[in-house]
């Protein structure tokens, strides 16, 4: 029971580490999007404006604090942000496509789970 949060730290680290070395690599599939789609319009603004890579270098930042388990807590405050807005993407401008991903499900209950683990650390932001 002790060394799970730190495999899922290590997991929820690896993906964030995955999807941000790719991007700066530029080893990232390219996607046929539909033009006029949501998806489509939510991807032109996003990409070229560089706030893709703004984001990418927080997803950086935190898979490396949320593996070490001095700095895990403040990799999850970093990460927490991202991966509400990976779900709000998922819920509203996929319109739920996505959503039963086991990639995504693994990145919300390592998350989940680890925020549970270190409930009396965040316990003093509540009060």
């Amino acid at each position: 029971m002790k060394y799970i949060p730190t495999v899922a730290s290590v997991l929820l680290g690896l993906l964030f580490l995955m999807a941000s070395v790719t991007f700066f690599l530029g080893m990232m599939p390219a996607e046929t999007l539909e033009p006029g789609t949501p998806k489509a319009m939510f991807t032109g603004a996003f990409g070229p404006t560089g706030y893709l890579a703004f984001v990418k270098v927080f997803e950086l930042v935190g898979a490396v604090l949320v593996m070490i388990p001095k700095t895990r807590n403040i990799g999850l405050l970093v990460l927490g942000p991202i991966i509400v807005n990976i779900l709000a993407f998922t819920v509203f401008i996929a319109n739920g496509e996505g959503l039963y991903n086991p990639m995504l499900i693994l990145i919300c209950v390592a998350a989940l789970y680890l925020l549970w683990d270190a409930r009396k650390a965040f316990a003093g932001l509540l009060r």
